[in-house]
């Protein structure tokens, strides 16, 4: 058995010393297969397991997480999970799988080689996110030990193959009642004309919601249709707007840039929709607020006032706070449209429409005129 330290000063490594993360580089270079137990892990961490995984052409791993079933997971590191998971098991390569039966809050990697046996473990106290830190978790400290007995190792081995039997755990594709916690949509901070407001403002207008309410779907394309060219009116309008043509040649359109365009249908099936270029204020589920209007032809351009990326920030913000997409920063050399919204990241988010519904409270704009209040939901079911 070898100690493993964190080279974390005051209690930076001695020359004699090995680190974790060394330890675990050592280790997943030279294996065929690797299993892990961990209570938690990160985004990032997922995503650097998986560039290993492929960078070392591992043959078969497995991710086994214990804590969030009864915690609650971020939305971000879920549907970075669900997304390698699927890649794992179509290459049928290994799986991710959650704990179900009890919170499991240890912290195992076991290492085999090409005869399917294990050949080391690092047990101790540092959880998936050690192999990519971030700001959170740059100055923690880990404390692990590598075993390299043989007995000991088939010890840790059989006891991650008894964790990872059905009636402790399931893959993660099949958990259907563990809790998402939304990540902070940051795309709007310190935005102009934008303000936030405490979850129990956004309670209070929720109480007083009325019947006028409207669904706005989000019309994107699937996947394997971001090229096809009967699909252009897809960047032509809505969501995607940002990869049509610039505006300039020097410039490209800003990922954030949105249009929602909405239908005749929606517009006319419920009397009440907002009149042609009369303000009004919205408040949004997750608690921010700034001004509205209708504008075009028809009134059938819904937008916030004052800056034409702030609803375009606030949807795709969400999207990539959930780990859904990555933000663009130059969306004409995005030619593969890995930025663009498709059908498949907004089912993986649970929701492909915004609902706009009204309330029964009006509030003073700065120039003292009285506005309605209207509430903007992105999420897969409404609060009540």
């Amino acid at each position: 058995m070898d100690l493993l330290y964190s080279n974390i000063l005051p209690l930076g490594t001695s020359e004699n010393q090995k680190t974790t993360i060394d330890c675990f580089s050592e280790y997943i270079a030279i294996s065929e297969s690797l299993q892990i137990a961990v209570g938690y892990v990160s985004c990032a961490s997922l995503e650097e397991l998986e560039r290993l995984v492929d960078e070392y052409g591992i043959k078969y791993i497995c991710v086994i997480i214990g804590m969030y079933y009864f915690d609650g997971m971020p939305e971000n590191s879920y549907h970075t999970a669900m997304r390698i998971n699927d890649k794992w098991q179509n290459n049928n390569i290994g799986e991710i799988r959650i704990v179900k039966t009890f919170k499991y809050h240890g912290k195992a990697y076991c290492f085999y080689g090409a005869d399917n046996e294990p050949f080391s473990a690092i047990i101790g106290s540092a959880n998936l996110g050690f192999i990519k830190p971030e700001a959170a978790n740059r100055r923690q400290y880990e404390f692990s030990a590598a075993i390299n007995e043989k007995s000991n190792c088939k010890e840790i081995s059989d006891f991650i193959e008894r964790l990872k039997a059905p009636v402790c755990s399931v893959n993660i594709k099949d958990v259907t009642d563990m809790t998402l916690i939304r990540e902070e949509n940051t795309s709007l901070s310190n935005i102009e004309n934008v303000n936030r407001v405490p979850d129990t403002q956004v309670d209070l207008y929720y109480q007083h919601k009325t019947t006028v309410s409207f669904e706005l779907p989000i019309k994107v394309p699937a996947y394997n249709e971001r090229f096809l060219d009967d699909k252009k009116h897809y960047i032509k309008s809505n969501i995607n707007v940002c990869y049509a043509a610039p505006r300039s040649e020097r410039k490209s359109r800003d990922w954030f840039e949105t249009q929602l365009t909405v239908s005749k249908k929606v517009r006319e099936e419920t009397p009440g929709y907002p009149e042609y270029k009369v303000p009004f204020f919205v408040i949004t589920d997750d608690g921010y607020w700034f001004k509205a209007h209708t504008t075009s032809q028809g009134n059938k351009q819904f937008s916030a006032m004052g800056d034409e990326l702030i609803l375009g920030r606030w949807i795709k913000g969400r999207l990539a706070a959930a780990g859904l997409v990555t933000p663009v920063n130059d969306t004409q050399a995005d030619t593969d449209h890995r930025g663009m919204i498709t059908k498949e990241m907004l089912n993986a988010y649970g929701c492909n429409s915004l609902v706009l519904t009204k309330t029964d409270i009006k509030s003073l704009d700065s120039d003292g005129s009285e506005l309605d209040v209207w509430i903007l939901s992105f999420e897969a079911a409404e609060k009540e």
